[in-house]
Order: structure tokens, then sequence, then C-alpha cells
């Protein structure tokens, strides 16, 4: 289970000598899922989750994620690994439960680190990408 935590790429959406770049973010997922795979284990890749909470575009270091996301996903059909589409998750989780459209409490307590109900849809996410 590769799961790269958003403070790995999002401190490069606002100033690009922190962080991770989309080039690097690509190449290291490669990297580290072919010497996963040469240890002959099975992959599952999961996509970044949110920072804020604000429906779909309202947030624009969030809407950034979404190109990380994209590489995650083509990341894992390149390889031949199995996604686990956390960002979908909690895009749609977001849409459904934050009619208010804050930017923390729903599934983060701080906007980036996840509370109980993220923590969980985690959880739930995993197990049933575990589960197929």
């Amino acid at each position: 289970m590769i799961y790269i935590g958003i403070n790995d790429v999002w401190h490069g959406l606002s100033d690009p000598s922190k962080g991770t770049s989309k080039e690097k973010f690509e190449e290291g997922l490669k990297d580290i899922i072919g010497k996963i795979k040469d240890g002959g284990a099975r992959v599952i890749l999961c996509t970044p989750t949110v920072i804020g909470e604000k429906k779909a575009g309202g947030n624009k270091a969030d809407a950034q994620l979404d190109e990380y996301a994209e590489i995650s996903r083509k990341v894992a059909k390149d390889t031949g690994s199995k996604l686990c589409d956390l960002r979908k998750a909690f895009v749609d989780h977001l849409a459904k439960n934050n009619a208010d459209d804050k930017d923390k409490g729903v599934l983060t307590s701080d906007t980036v680190h996840l509370n109980e109900a993220g923590n969980k849809l985690v959880a739930e996410t995993i197990l049933a990408v575990l589960d197929k």
C-alpha cells in the first residue's frame, strides 16, 4: 500500500523549492513500485486526499492536488498496480456532507490532518479495494 501524504507534495504548490514536483512525484512512484514488484509483492497505490474541505475548485491548493491524483492514477495504470482513489472518495463525501462549505471539520481537524471521520473514510475506502 503506497499512500503518499499531502504534506509530501502540497508545500511545493505555493513554494516550488519545497514539496515534490509533479515530475519527481511520478518518477518516485514508478521507482518505488518497481522495487516493490521486484520483491514479488503486489502494489496498491493511493491518490492524495484533500487540502481543506471546500467544494471542488473552491480552494486553489486543493485544486492543484487533482494533478497529483491524476499522476497517481496514470502511474497505477502504467505499472499495472491496483488503484485506491482516496481523492475521489473524499471529494464525493464532501460534496454530499459539506453543504456549509466549511474548510475543515468534516474530514480534517485543521484542513490537512484527518479527524476520526477522515480516518474512517480512508479505512473504508482501502478495505473496499482490498476486497476486490
